[in-house]
């Protein structure tokens, strides 16, 4: 029973106590919450949301005298998210322009400070869709300095590494591909979308999606500014923008905060699997050069996870002109025991005798994460609707066995393109809507070789849900549904056994918050927390007394911590918003689905430099 009810008499109290027992032991969750939520609107729980998407600001006397009017732009074509899908879809769109001389404005916005500040990615980069897209790259520039010369892949034991031969014809090989530090490459792609013509706006938050009278999309608001945390307008408060397209392109990446209301809006998952995620956690070191080796990429599964655990590792050793080595370890959110903390086996995994001697003596420099689409062919959403298309990792286009997901964004991204401008130049178009409902796009994608290569692997990630887990995992020669685990995977705690993780040595494992430190994140302090909860007793009343608080685990950045109430009696959530690296695991995991992830003041979050 939670910590903060239990010296609380009164009746409505009681029932949310006896309402805990029966959920722990016999009610269905989802029956639990809305009787739990019933309950407690008598009792007062400490504020914690102060959004404006939980409290409207029409119902807000603070909020009367303020002019809400917001100045309006227009585009042919609106492009939310600077990443490789977004960046791709708007250089293909100006190629296709000055091709065919014709005008077309493209505008880009972007949350992150600069064009590739968000980015995280391991990574290795498959060249395909940038050959087709910038065939001279190579003249051009193209960050792609270290190619992939040695493929080294293995199952680790607790002490000991089993080599697995990398053959032809394997998804991991990685023959012919570049190890990059992607946020160097999007910055890239960015110069060459501005020479192009391209209008690009970092630091300008995508924050609404705006409807025509007709229910299609009209474009998108950026956020206000000036708000203060309590909800309250500064005296520096300034409206959002709008930006009206006939085309809007949504490349938010896994998970983003306006696709999950298109989804809704348009019914886009009618006819797929539901989507299945991991969180990555990424780490930069500079190591010692008698132990570098430029080109060589090593892949791991195994341990510290155990068989029913999805998950592995990566080390990709960069040539930049300094020993360089990115690392990283990725965890299915599919996990069941609310003990487990993806960072903490990030950490323990570095102490393997394979993996350690490679880091001693070296410094990290960088650390980030990330959550990633894993669901891949089967949760592939529909794609188009009227006015709008979703591209890249918004709706998972993410090749899960070869670890790779860059190429296919960019390719969805100039398929795209490719679909949208002869619609967007027509001197007469026949719509049905005021926002145009591309269709071949989605045609497109299924006749190119995106749709081929995530069809031939279908299969594997699903195959892991069988009775022999990681390596069950080879029965993909069947076929597979994903299971419907997201918001009902985890146990709770007292059926599960609480994990025992070794201190840090702060010397090739770390603690949290000095890790969040080599990420540059920043946020504005003074405004309202941008992790919104639906109802602010839930955490402590169910996610706390169920599950241990595991909010406080899963989050690779400390946003969500446990502390005592003032009083002394009970315990409350406190969020750290600042720490946010915004990589929307909590929006995911959080077992109570009651937390939605909403974009912050644009230019806030992490400041990756390369990752």
């Amino acid at each position: 029973v939670s910590r903060s009810l239990e010296r609380c008499p009164c009746p409505t109290l009681d029932c949310i106590r006896a309402l805990q027992k029966l959920q722990v032991e016999h009610v269905a969750p989802q029956l639990y919450t809305t009787l739990h939520r019933r309950l407690s609107s008598s009792v007062s729980a400490p504020r914690i949301t102060t959004h404006y998407t939980i409290h409207p600001r029409d119902k807000d006397p603070r909020w009367e005298a303020i002019e809400m009017e917001r100045f309006v732009d227009e585009a042919d074509v609106v492009i939310v998210g600077g990443g490789p899908a977004g960046l791709s879809a708007a250089i293909r769109l100006k190629q296709l322009a000055n091709e065919h001389e014709k005008e077309l404005r493209v505008c880009l916005v972007e949350k992150a400070s600069q064009i590739g500040a968000h980015t995280l990615s391991g990574a290795c980069l498959e060249p395909s869709a940038l050959n087709e897209l910038i065939p001279d790259w190579k003249e051009r520039g193209a960050p792609l300095n270290t190619p992939v010369t040695e493929d080294v892949f293995s199952i680790l034991t607790e002490k000991h590494r089993i080599p697995v031969p990398m053959l032809p014809g394997l998804p991991m090989r990685n023959h012919g591909n570049y190890i990059v530090r992607l946020g160097n490459f999007v910055h890239w792609l960015g110069e060459q979308a501005e020479e192009l013509g391209v209008e690009l706006y970092p630091g300008y938050a995508a924050s609404e999606v705006l409807f025509h009278e007709d229910g299609s999309v009209k474009g998108i608001a950026t956020n206000d500014v000036g708000v203060a945390k309590d909800g309250s307008p500064k005296d520096v408060f300034e409206r959002g923008m709008e930006l009206h397209a006939k085309v809007t392109l949504f490349g938010e990446g896994c998970h983003g905060h306006l696709a999950k209301q298109l989804y809704k809006q348009f019914n886009l998952r009618e006819n797929c699997e539901p989507q299945t995620y991991a969180i990555g956690l990424k780490e930069l070191w500079m190591i010692d050069e008698k132990k570098w080796r430029p080109g060589r990429v090593e892949h791991s599964v195994g341990w510290p996870l155990n068989r029913n655990t999805y998950g592995g590792s990566f080390l990709y050793h960069l040539n930049e002109g300094e020993p360089l080595v990115a690392l990283g370890f990725v965890v299915g959110l599919d996990y069941t025991n609310p003990y487990l903390s993806p960072f903490r086996e990030f950490q323990r995994w570095k102490h393997h005798p394979f993996v350690a001697p490679t880091l001693e003596g070296g410094q990290r420099i960088a650390y980030g994460a990330r959550a990633l689409n894993e669901g891949g062919f089967q949760s592939i959403p529909k794609l188009t609707f009227p006015g709008g298309l979703l591209i890249g990792c918004s709706p998972g286009f993410m090749n899960v066995p070869k670890i790779k997901g860059t190429h296919t964004a960019m390719k969805s991204g100039s398929l795209a393109a490719e679909a949208i401008f002869p619609k967007v130049t027509a001197e007469s178009v026949d719509s049905e809507t005021a926002g145009l409902h591309v269709h071949e796009y989605a045609d497109n994608m299924k006749n190119s070789w995106v749709w081929k290569e995530l069809y031939a692997v279908r299969n594997i990630r699903p195959s892991f849900h069988n009775y022999f887990g990681l390596y069950g995992a080879e029965s993909f020669i069947f076929s597979f549904n994903n299971p419907h685990f997201i918001t009902g995977c985890l146990k709770p705690a007292k059926d599960c056994t609480p994990i025992e993780y070794p201190k840090p040595d702060g010397k090739i494992s770390f603690d949290l918050l000095s890790s969040v430190a080599l990420s540059g994140t920043n946020h504005e302090g003074d405004q309202p927390p941008h992790l919104t909860l639906k109802d602010d007793s839930v955490p402590v009343a169910r996610n706390l007394a169920i599950y241990d608080g595991p909010e406080q685990r899963f989050c690779p950045a400390g946003v969500y911590e446990y502390v005592p109430l003032e009083t002394g009696d009970g315990m409350r959530l406190q969020i750290n918003a600042q720490n946010c690296v915004h990589c929307k695991t909590c929006d995911i995991k959080d077992p109570s689905q009651n937390i939605n992830w909403v974009v912050p003041e644009g230019g806030g979050g992490p400041a990756y430099n390369g990752m």
